[in-house]
């Protein structure tokens, strides 16, 4: 019998691991506990966390972030195992065939390798996707479609870009910048109104309205608003760690005076290393 190779030896030993944490005998309660529904959140986690390492270009911080995000995939095949549903086994077994079948090119015509572009890589892939799901390349191509994939599978931030994207293509699109920024205005308005007069749901409604708008600004103008709040966040961690080094005792005991004295000098010098 030919020995694993070490990534499958350690794979294996992930499993063991896992196995043993879920074990009614002597396993871990938390994980014990879990359920594929209460891990769902820490999949999106783990996944911000690999992209984030992956920007940072630390290959340590990378393969222990992928490392995260593998155990919960583990995890899930494992409870999903336990109610006999499926396991590792079919999860890695069936992404394998996908990848074959969607790759004809590579695993059944070798020869068509040499000559085949990139564009006709992406035809064949949709047809393909189409035929799996019982349905023709044009039923699958209707924008509703696409645009529906975006929102079940995205973050709600970057599921309005690529919307946003696919329906201006398609010719939903305002004519210049400035009818961008009237419906701005108008939404900002309804928004407004929306708090002093309406009730919660009507409220949620306007602030997605307001914000799908401004997604639609940015698009205008080329710039990643996913991008652009996360370097906010981390800038607005960042003052508030400086607050903390200039303050002399817990920042809840400072006047809204005195907080706006330590935000300033914490702006001014997180401005001064950066220069």
């Amino acid at each position: 019998m030919t020995p694993p190779t070490p990534a499958l030896a350690a794979l294996e030993e992930l499993i063991e691991v896992v196995a043993q944490l879920r074990s009614p005998d002597g396993g871990c309660p938390w994980d014990l506990a879990q359920t594929p529904q209460t891990l769902t959140p820490y999949v999106i986690e783990e996944a911000y966390e690999v992209v984030d390492a992956i920007g940072s270009g630390d290959k340590e911080a990378i393969a222990e972030e992928l490392g995260d995000l593998l155990l919960q995939v583990v995890l899930q095949a494992q409870i999903a195992n336990e109610n006999n549903q499926f396991s590792l086994k079919e999860v890695a077994h069936g992404i394998s065939q996908k990848l074959i079948r969607r790759h004809p090119h590579v695993f059944v015509n070798v020869e068509a390798h040499k000559s085949i572009s990139v564009e006709e890589v992406r035809q064949n892939w949709e047809q393909i996707k189409a035929a799996e799901k019982g349905e023709t390349v044009e039923q699958s191509q209707l924008l509703s479609r696409k645009l529906n994939r975006y929102t079940r599978t995205l973050p709600p931030l970057m599921a309005g870009m690529k919307i946003s994207q696919k329906a201006a293509a398609a010719g939903f699109e305002w004519e210049n910048i400035e009818g961008v920024w009237d419906k701005f205005t108008e939404e900002l308005t309804e928004f407004q109104q929306a708090l002093a007069q309406e009730d919660r749901a009507n409220q949620q409604a306007e602030l997605g309205d307001l914000l799908f708008t401004l997604i639609n600004i940015a698009r205008w103008y080329k710039l990643d608003p996913s991008e652009a709040l996360r370097g906010t966040n981390q800038r607005f961690i960042q003052r508030l760690e400086k607050m903390e080094v200039f303050a002399q005792r817990s920042l809840s005991d400072y006047t809204l005076d005195e907080l706006e004295t330590l935000w300033q000098r914490a702006k001014a010098q997180l401005a001064q290393e950066h220069h």
